[in-house]
């Protein structure tokens, strides 16, 4: 056994909680209390929620990493994201992290998402601290909670050290933490105190070289890439000439212009970075995650970081509608490919790969929220492009088709039992357990198909008057369970190019629920509606009341439409078929057909069924 020595002044947590449990505004507690920010500075809330999309969606997407200093210990927080779809930023956060803060609501308990990431921290052998959050919620259950803490625990396959949990509860709005229910706390210094006595500093061996894993990837105007990782080994100083060991083994050299550590939110420059630590550096130009930066004299490299597999593709291409190139900056299928190159890099579970078609690309990921925020993410740039239905990606194993599979937690009124169970037997989703607490709430647990999901959620929600909560598990790969419909409707298809007219859409209203307001831009093959039949028609929303010299007997009646509903990228990605695709731009999302020839559809429809008639 090697000689390890831990560094006392530094301390590497990850942060561990489902989405809305309070993991940014306990940061931003504790930022505020370690005196980062002076006496009377205006700060904002959720400072570690840097994106505009994290802000608007309340959601942490990408991890992202600070510093307190506390009692002359510098304590490095790496947030994680609370989703399964960001698995592939949960694994390379937790890569850095020495221990780990779980916090759980005080009322809903450990929640699906919460189970990932802490599967991976207890794989990864991390002291973990739980903390129970919100205990001033009027419906806040501590002590149940505690004991399905250390259920997940069990069921997580912890070991004693694992199960004998440090515990604290909390309110992080106010900033409190506090060792017993029955106290009143004051701060979070109990919390400080508590990281600095149970996390143990990182050890790194004296004689060994200096060795740094990549992260994570950063970008400056100034300084080019920037590498982002945890030093394991040995020091390293400015302007030191050293090797980056990248995916194929390949040594290149490279040479560090500038070395930088956290300091709160921003970064500090520093001449050395010191083992254990989590640092910055520029000065290389061909890097990714997981490769190891180490000395030319002694190259070792360190294990790769693993990703589970991506289990969801979709095809993007460049927008082909009547309407390209009005309303966006960046049409071109070479910006396209240099954009999503540059996603792969920063995000170990992407995949690109090129596409049999001319200017089209298929996308992997880790799930359609995670492929929808890529493409959000990328409209507010100022692109431009199309996108089709997210499909699962199957695999072939001795002959079997396989399929990805999902744990989905339910939960929802007793009176919406009826309806959730029956749409997901539909969709060969297993019932494997149901709770009733007689309170009038039911938690269900299904063994369901991914592709069951895509689609369903927005259902759900409609199902269960928006008060039902779900949440999935991917749970690997099992046998293909068999066709389901995936939608029981139709699309109400413009023939011809122009705009809604008010008297049209009116006439139009009873076929279905319309997509388009008066005025709004239509072209042939566009998709206006959700057609009530399971069959598409093709409509002329843009026809105009016949005018005649008559006078009618009583005033012509206004016009009263119905509002619709506004179209989000999520429910286009869950309402299009194969053979539509979804237009998307800085300004506005449409949906349409692959085909936009009405003739041309109509004849293919009719070689279609000539097929089928012949077997």
């Amino acid at each position: 056994m090697t000689n390890l020595t831990q560094n006392k002044n530094i301390r590497n947590i990850a942060i561990i909680a489902h989405v809305d449990h309070g993991k940014t505004t306990l940061v931003d507690g504790m930022f505020k209390q370690s005196g980062l920010f002076r006496e009377g500075q205006e700060v904002d809330d959720r400072l570690m929620d840097s994106m505009d999309l994290e802000r608007e969606r309340g959601i942490t997407i990408a991890a992202k990493n600070c510093a307190v200093d506390w009692k002359g210990v510098k304590i490095n927080i790496i947030d994680t994201p609370g989703h399964a779809d960001f698995g592939g930023e949960v694994e390379r956060s937790l890569s850095m992290a020495d221990g780990a803060i779980l916090l759980v609501d005080a009322s809903e308990g450990p929640l699906p998402q919460t189970r990932f990431v802490l599967k991976k921290a207890l794989e990864a052998g991390l002291k973990i601290i739980v903390v129970i959050n919100k205990i001033d919620r009027g419906d806040a259950r501590p002590d149940e909670v505690l004991d399905e803490v250390y259920d997940l625990f069990i069921d997580l396959d912890a070991n004693e050290e694992q199960l004998e949990f440090p515990l604290l509860y909390a309110i992080g709005r106010d900033g409190i933490a506090q060792e017993t229910l029955e106290e009143k706390g004051e701060n979070l210094h109990p919390l400080m105190d508590l990281v600095l006595k149970e996390v143990p500093g990182p050890s790194y061996n004296e004689e060994e070289p200096f060795q740094m894993l990549v992260s994570d990837l950063g970008y400056s105007d100034y300084l080019g890439r920037l590498a982002i990782g945890k030093v394991i080994h040995g020091s390293a100083k400015q302007n030191e000439p050293l090797l980056c060991i990248n995916e194929k083994e390949e040594h290149v050299s490279l040479r560090l212009t500038k070395i930088q550590t956290y300091d709160g939110l921003s970064f500090a420059e520093t001449k050395s970075a010191d083992p254990g630590d989590i640092v910055v550096v520029s000065g290389i130009e061909d890097i990714t995650i997981g490769d190891t930066i180490c000395t030319k004299e002694a190259p070792k490299a360190l294990p790769r970081i693993t990703v589970d597999e991506p289990t969801v593709s979709m095809r993007f291409t460049i927008n082909t509608s009547p309407m390209a190139g009005l309303e966006g900056k960046l049409v071109q299928s070479s910006k396209i490919r240099e954009r999503l190159h540059k996603e792969t890099l920063l995000n170990v579970a992407v995949k690109v790969e090129e596409s049999d078609e001319k200017d089209s690309f298929i996308v992997k990921g880790r799930g359609e929220f995670q492929l929808a925020i890529l493409i959000e993410t990328m409209r507010r740039e100022g692109f431009e492009l199309s996108v089709g239905r997210p499909e699962v990606i199957y695999k072939n194993e001795g002959g079997q088709k396989l399929e990805p599979m999902e744990q989905v937690f339910i939960d929802c009124e007793e009176d919406f039992l009826g309806v959730v169970t029956e749409k997901l037997s539909t969709r060969k989703g297993k019932m494997t357990n149901l709770v009733n607490n007689g309170k009038g709430r039911v938690r269900m647990e299904f063994s369901a198909p991914s592709r069951a999901l895509i689609g369903y959620r927005d259902e759900f929600l409609t199902d269960t008057k928006g008060t039902g909560i779900m949440n999935s598990l991917f749970a690997g790969y099992e046998a293909y369970r068999g066709d389901f419909p995936s939608r029981y409707t139709g699309s109400l298809v413009s023939d011809r190019a122009g705009k809604g007219v008010p008297y049209a859409i009116f006439n139009l209203e009873p076929r279905g629920e319309m997509f388009i307001e008066p005025g709004d831009p239509v072209y042939e093959g566009m998709i206006v509606g959700e057609h009530n039949r399971d069959n598409d028609i093709n409509i002329n929303p843009t026809k105009e009341k016949k005018l005649t010299n008559m006078r009618a007997s009583g005033k012509d009646e206004a016009v009263i439409l119905t509002p619709i509903r506004p179209m989000t990228l999520e429910r286009a990605m869950h309402f299009i078929r194969d053979d539509e695709l979804i237009e998307i731009t800085p300004e506005s999302i449409r949906l349409r057909k692959v085909e936009l020839s009405a003739s041309k559809r109509h004849m293919s429809r009719g070689k279609q069924l000539k097929a089928q008639g012949k077997k």
